[in-house]
């Protein structure tokens, strides 16, 4: 019994890890907390490539986890931000912030590149 409930742990373990597992999606995901166009990420996400931002904000999308928004003008402007499943997922990394917070005595990294 207690393997079963292993086995069903792991396997939404692994497919949510599935959903989550990029190298930037949390980092993207927690910095749209409000709407942002394209440029306003790239810019704050700097250490991010162009090409592997709109990469992982594709994926994010076909997941359920981030909106686009393209408008018909000119010039173009595409806006970004989370959807209702996407918003479900800030208290959790809150929740992993401060983990991190209160565990890095030392014993975790202290830096930050994003």
């Amino acid at each position: 019994m207690r393997d079963a409930a292993f086995g069903t742990s792991a396997c939404s373990m692994t497919r949510t890890m599935g959903v989550l597992g990029g190298k930037w999606k949390l980092i993207i995901i927690s910095y749209l907390t409000q709407t942002r166009r394209f440029g306003q990420l790239a810019q704050r996400l700097s250490l991010i490539s162009r090409k592997v931002l709109t990469e992982q904000l594709r994926e994010l999308e076909e997941d359920g986890i981030v909106r686009r928004e393209a408008f018909a003008e000119l010039p173009p402007r595409v806006e970004y931000s989370l959807t209702e499943h996407g918003r479900a997922l800030l208290p959790i990394l809150a929740q992993l912030s401060d983990w991190h917070g209160a565990a890095s005595g030392g014993v975790l990294g202290t830096g930050c590149d994003a």
